[in-house]
């Protein structure tokens, strides 16, 4: 199967520096692709519309992947809502548009599984975008993403442009965030479980009843992702322009937290406090589109987990993980 991108490309990856980003430039890498552009916040402020049209036409990329975003919790986005669409929809159009009349041949812009309907039918397809309400806690941020993955498909319909969108599920693995607070439920857990095995804690309390059902990909799959639907997939007139991006199997946050716990070694016993929320019961994206193309998630849970904890300790030890 010919590639859609070469090596002699230049390729821009915005938000290099961010989990998805920089997971997306290691696979780049690894797959022969070496002349990768990249910037700086202080190189090249994205929210700069005059800024990133003198980039590009300086820097004259041919391939871009959009993976920079304003990215938080849910009280980061309940509390900055304006800022959360603005600077989304900002960074989304600037660099789209630019990339476009810049005569860039392909262009790969990241979404989120939080663009689909709060109760869409499970596992959701790509046909349930727009088809109910968001997520209360963080529809400005997909509000923002669908404008992007609407932007390229418009552009792709009206001028033949040559964008496509993937809309990945829950991510984890190197450079997650382990916030206390306002870290996702994964890196949350690692965090807890890994402080518990170091105190010896007789116990650890987990939020609701562990029954919610959820999915993970560990980010370096995701990255490999990215380059197989840059290589490999254009859709043809009147088909779908986004793809889910999963690994097509999901697992209670009970199943999860004790998964989490053999991998940092804890033994001691795990209480539920179903006075907490549990959220919504399942969330698992419908991946049969992309694997009929040909690509399947290879980094197993268990795997992911092992590597993603060795590496939380490594940096841990030597104070570089965020937090």
């Amino acid at each position: 199967m010919n590639s859609l991108i070469t090596p002699a490309d230049r390729i821009f990856v915005a938000g290099h520096r961010g989990m998805a980003g920089s997971a997306i430039c290691r696979a780049l890498e690894r797959a022969g692709f070496h002349q990768l552009l990249t910037a700086s916040r202080s190189e090249l402020d994205l929210l700069d519309g005059p800024a990133v049209e003198a980039w590009f036409a300086k820097h004259q990329p041919t391939v871009v992947v959009l993976a920079a975003a304003k990215v938080g919790g849910i009280q980061a986005n309940s509390s900055s809502p304006a800022d959360f669409l603005l600077e989304n929809l900002k960074i989304q159009t600037q660099v789209i548009e630019t990339a476009w009349r810049s005569g860039v041949r392909r262009l790969l812009f990241l979404g989120s599984s939080c663009i689909y309907p709060k109760f869409a039918e499970q596992p959701i397809r790509e046909e349930a975008l727009l088809t109910g309400a968001l997520e209360p806690t963080n529809e400005w941020y997909a509000i923002a993403k669908i404008a992007g993955i609407k932007l390229c498909e418009a552009l792709r319909l009206q001028h033949g442009f040559d964008a496509i969108s993937l809309m990945p599920t829950n991510l984890y693995g190197p450079g997650d965030n382990y916030h206390p607070t306002n870290s996702h439920v994964l890196p949350a857990l690692i965090r807890r479980f890994h402080e518990a095995a170091e105190a010896n804690a007789p116990s650890v309390t987990c939020w609701g009843t562990g029954s919610p059902l959820r999915e993970f990909l560990h980010v370096d799959d995701l990255g490999e992702a990215c380059v197989f639907a840059l290589e490999h997939w254009s859709p043809a007139l009147g088909e779908l322009t986004y793809l889910n991006v999963g690994t097509g199997k999901d697992l209670s946050i009970r199943e999860l937290a004790e998964a989490v716990a053999t991998a940092t070694g804890y033994q001691g016993a795990i209480h539920w406090d179903s006075s907490k929320p549990d959220g919504t019961p399942k969330k698992q994206l419908d991946v049969t589109r992309l694997a009929a193309l040909g690509w399947r998630a290879r980094i197993s849970l268990a795997e992911g987990l092992a590597s993603t904890v060795a590496l939380f300790r490594e940096e841990h030890a030597q104070l570089l993980v965020r937090l």
